[in-house]
């Protein structure tokens, strides 16, 4: 008997699983094809000018317009289009917008155009910044060429929940040996470098941005001197730090809202990072002058002045700013913010504000710093709030034994100077003076030397043994 097969209906065959997958989705469905837009074509399509309006006055660092219907966040353009300069609406009112310009406004009259683009700004991302400098709203400035972005972003980004956020188990290794012993970090936290002017605040960015083992270093210069930027990008940071990090900078002579912008453009790009699963070193330099930059525009508003001149939007906005660093579900942010404290009073309004948001602080004494005690490290005054969650148990002995003898001996320093002091006294003071040498050998270190975690608790181990501790 043979058996014949029965015709079947004439069907393109389908050469592999991905054609037949195809050609289902189009029996159950009619697909439209759609080109893949360009991440700058939507970028620009975002940004397009929608609505012409006018400027009524222009009044300090503050542009007020009329005829426009816009959003606080918005972006809009004033001037003439072959001559304008970019702006962002901080107030609204019944009679108009109020605008902070990105550019300087001279040649702005009354009566001058100005547009809407109808969107808030986006900050670009990817693996393409790495190496990269940017300015104050994400463009390029160091003359590589155009940047390899993969999407633009909104600047505003969502806070992490509390209850979201994973918890901090983990230390992260700077490379500087008082910090990853002494003061402990752990993956997301949030700390702050207290300072005056000139102690060696940026010089110890350099050397973390070097030392640390996160997979992405963010730097933000805000505020900074115009000489001082290729200097540490070259002499501080180096190739090395360099191709590792993406680095924003906002000059001291730039307007209040790009040097403010610097700042949350810095902490978005890091937050896109974290989105990824990656942990993040977020150093910003510095905090006051991103607090300094938000007095200028809160008072250009109309805003009160409060304590020492700061309206009350500038608190808010260090606490908006510092909350979305930090760890996510996965990923994290961790934050080293710079602060540059007036006229060396710990106790002033950013200091303290900033010192009551952050996980710890670390206090650069200028005492150190002048007897050429580099990095100058107040190893007493500073503190880690994590530091004995993601250590052991017998790693935070040893760094408190050296903290008692570092404590004895300052307590017996005004005995010790008038030779006053007697051995046998206190037998923390005897191991201080005796192992002076070795306990300052520990606590420096130069620029250029990078010490892994391990490597410095060992050293301190071995110290805290000599010592007695």
């Amino acid at each position: 008997m043979t058996l014949t097969a029965e015709p079947q209906a004439q069907t393109p065959a389908l050469t592999s699983r991905r054609d037949r997958r195809r050609a289902e989705a189009r029996e159950t469905q009619p697909v439209t094809w759609r080109p893949k837009p360009d991440a700058f074509a939507l970028a620009l399509a975002a940004a397009r000018p929608q609505r012409v309006g006018k400027v009524s006055s222009v009044l300090g660092l503050s542009v007020e317009v009329t005829g426009l219907d816009c959003a606080v966040g918005d972006l809009v353009s004033l001037g003439a289009p072959e001559a304008s300069v970019d702006a962002e609406v901080v107030a609204a009112t019944r009679d108009g917008i109020r605008c902070m310009p990105f550019g300087r406004l001279a040649g702005l009259t009354s009566g001058s155009p100005a547009r809407s683009k109808g969107a808030p700004m986006r900050v670009p991302t990817g693996n393409g910044l790495f190496g990269r400098v940017l300015d104050g709203l994400g463009r390029p400035i160091d003359g590589k060429g155009p940047l390899d972005v993969e999407a633009f972003v909104s600047l505003d980004h969502e806070t992490p929940s509390a209850m979201q956020r994973s918890r901090i188990t983990e230390p992260l290794q700077l490379g500087v040996r008082v910090l990853d012993t002494l003061t402990t970090v752990g993956k997301g936290q949030r700390m702050g470098l207290f300072a005056g002017s000139g102690v060696g605040k940026s010089s110890l960015l350099s050397m973390i941005a070097r030392g640390t083992n996160a997979e992405v270093s963010v730097i933000a210069l805000v505020g900074e001197r115009g000489r001082e930027v290729r200097e540490f990008l070259e002499d501080d940071l180096g190739e090395e730090g360099l191709a590792r990090s993406i680095v924003i900078v906002s000059t001291s002579d730039e307007p209040a809202l790009m040097r403010l912008r610097a700042a949350f453009v810095a902490t978005r790009i890091a937050e896109s990072f974290r989105d990824r699963g990656a942990d993040v070193m977020l150093m910003m330099d510095s905090l006051t002058r991103v607090a300094m930059a938000q007095r200028e525009i809160g008072l250009s508003v109309g805003e009160p002045p409060a304590t020492r001149g700061y309206p009350p939007s500038t608190f808010s906005l260090l606490a908006q700013l510092l909350e979305r660093a930090g760890t996510d579900k996965t990923g994290s942010v961790t934050g080293m913010y710079t602060v540059l404290v007036d006229g060396d009073d710990h106790n002033e309004p950013i200091a303290d504000s900033a010192r009551s948001i952050l996980d710890g602080h670390v206090v650069l004494d200028r005492k150190l710093a002048v007897a050429g005690h580099f990095p100058s490290v107040d190893a007493l005054g500073s503190i880690s709030r994590v530091a004995s969650r993601v250590n052991p148990r017998e790693r935070s002995q040893a760094a408190s034994g050296l903290r008692r003898v570092l404590a004895a001996r300052r307590s017996a320093q005004d005995l010790i100077d008038v030779g006053a002091y007697q051995r046998g006294t206190n037998p923390l003071v005897d191991a201080a003076v005796d192992h002076e040498g070795a306990i300052n050998a520990f606590l420096q270190q130069r620029m250029d030397e990078q010490t892994p975690a391990d490597a410095a608790w060992d050293q301190l181990h071995q110290l805290t043994r000599n010592l007695g501790v």
